[in-house]
């Protein structure tokens, strides 16, 4: 522990708690790994019976992103942990690893390692032991990271042949946040087809509770289809599932991998607000069963004379 950074700072955006974050705590390598799981911690710091998320970053990211939600939440009552992927461009390892092929899969592997884990990362975080509640978990993700964490939803990866693969649901997980997540993969460009083959969703055995938040301007270069692909999740999915549907928000979703990012291409601090709002008003009602928030939050995107998206819900 002794890289280590310990930050204990007030979250500027509506901060109702002062948040320490630690990073990064280390989980031993799951076998085939062949390198130990590095992963942040961010909570309130006061507190107790704290719910947990874990969020899996996109590609190329790493524990260091997504700094607009993951402190947010933490400054609203909740653990967050986020995991760097292999795919982390922190690591560096290049695409003839021989574990690339099926890095998809170590992604998964690595939310059930933070899960089985949890113990050790609450131990790990100074004054968080014995505030942590492991019955209430949700996972998030951003892009492949939303791939990753639906299969922990119910999610299946689909054959070859079209059969579903394993199920790799997880039952200590009730509830998900799920940007920008690919659709079905029948549309899937040759590229796409050929290097990415778990890009084969399907979505009729996804029950837990899910936010899935699409761009109607997120145009994909790994799909034929429009931004529409985005909103397969939902409509293939069963209930209980809301989709936010955001106006002119391209991959990004406005900014929330971090502020003054290079690879946002559509940014707008308002934007990344309303997702801050909503998905922590969505965690709070799935997690706690306190939906004063998430009503309110609806009722107020419904009211706004330009709004900045639409939900639905089923």
């Amino acid at each position: 522990m002794s890289h280590s950074n310990v930050l204990i700072a007030r979250n500027p955006a509506e901060a109702t708690a002062s948040v320490v974050s630690l990073k990064p705590v280390v989980l031993t390598a799951p076998d085939g790994r062949g390198a130990d799981l590095q992963v942040r911690v961010s909570a309130p710091v006061s507190g107790g019976d704290l719910p947990v998320v874990v969020f899996s970053h996109g590609y190329g990211w790493s524990m260091d992103g997504y700094a607009p939600l993951a402190d947010h939440w933490a400054a609203h009552g909740f653990v967050v942990v986020q995991p760097t992927h292999l795919d982390s461009r922190t690591l560096g390892i290049p695409a003839e690893d021989p574990r690339t092929p099926r890095i998809w899969r170590h992604r998964i592997d690595d939310i059930t390692s933070v899960l089985d884990g949890l113990d050790v990362l609450e131990a790990s975080v100074p004054g968080l032991a014995g505030r942590v509640d492991a019955s209430r978990i949700a996972v998030a993700g951003h892009s492949w990271g939303a791939q990753t964490v639906s299969t922990l939803l119910g999610a299946r990866v689909l054959d070859a042949d079209g059969t579903p693969g394993e199920d790799m649901s997880d039952p200590r997980v009730k509830a998900g946040v799920l940007l920008a997540l690919t659709g079905l993969g029948d549309d899937l460009t040759p590229f796409a087809a050929e290097h990415f083959p778990f890009m084969r969703p399907a979505f009729d055995a996804m029950t837990p509770p899910a936010l899935i938040v699409a761009g109607d301007q997120d145009q994909s270069h790994l799909s034929t289809r429009g931004p529409d692909w985005f909103t397969d999740p939902y409509t293939y999915s069963p209930a209980d599932k809301t989709l936010l549907t955001l106006f002119g928000a391209e991959h990004s979703l406005g900014g929330i991998v971090g502020r003054e990012v290079a690879e946002t291409t559509d940014e707008n601090p308002a934007r990344v607000a309303l997702i801050q709002t909503l998905t922590t008003a969505f965690l709070r009602a799935s997690l706690l069963g306190d939906d004063a928030d998430w009503k309110a939050a609806g009722a107020a995107l419904q009211e706004e004379s330009a709004p900045l998206g639409e939900l639905r819900s089923k």
